[in-house]
């Protein structure tokens, strides 16, 4: 039986998502963020020694990592399915965007995170000037010009296609998922960039993405 450490508001909703699409059985251990940290509790490091999440355990193997358990679960239960062929150029596309996802897009919305909290979040008041100041230098300067050079360049390629690998639903776009739920909340992700707003229109009307949430629970990525 696959296991799924699943903490709250977190990457491992789409481990979830992606056990329902592929119509397996698997069950769910949970654990809640503190609420006054909004870290993972220490009990996950009893499934993991990292302590976060996602993690599955499947008979021997536990593993963690977004994209290595969506590959792990795709190549060994998918039969096929959600994965393109070897040698196709939607293979190399579906390599590429599993990567990205949180090689090159995470960062920057990681950083927004850290810094738009630094900005209002409570703090000394002989410090808080100084803080405010580098907070909005570094956002102005480097993170928010980041984060749109990335919503631009996903926008155009997905107007080469419907999908990140493709014409077909893949994998990479339950791993893509999570970043752009996350710059839809902290990011200015909005209609304005309508390939990307339909991208998420679309897999939030999935089937198994409403069966996703309905096991998983409150999903409400942080601000």
């Amino acid at each position: 039986m696959i296991i799924v450490h699943h903490l709250n508001n977190s990457r491992s909703q789409r481990v979830l998502w992606l056990l329902e699409e592929l119509a397996l059985e698997y069950e769910i251990k949970r654990y809640r963020r503190d609420p006054a940290t909004m870290l993972a509790p220490p009990e996950l490091r009893a499934a993991h020694p990292l302590g976060k999440s996602p993690v599955i355990s499947d008979g021997d193997l536990t593993l963690a990592e977004s994209g290595a358990i969506i590959e792990y679960l795709a190549g060994k239960y998918g039969g096929g399915r959600l994965v393109p062929a070897t040698g196709t150029p939607e293979r190399i596309r579906y390599s590429y965007w599993m990567h990205y996802a949180e090689g090159s897009l995470m960062p920057p919305l990681l950083l927004k995170l850290v810094f738009d909290r630094m900005a209002r979040d409570p703090m000394p008041m002989f410090v808080r000037p100084v803080a405010r100041i580098i907070a909005g230098r570094v956002r102005h300067s480097f993170v928010d010009p980041q984060i749109v050079h990335h919503l631009d360049y996903m926008e155009a390629e997905l107007g080469k296609h419907t999908w990140f690998a493709g014409g077909e639903f893949t994998a990479a776009d339950i791993q893509m998922s999570f970043p752009l739920e996350a710059a839809s909340v902290r990011a200015g992700l909005d209609e304005s960039r309508p390939k990307l707003w339909a991208f998420l229109k679309q897999i939030h009307e999935r089937p198994a993405y409403l069966r996703a949430l309905e096991k998983g629970g409150k999903y409400e990525l942080l601000r």
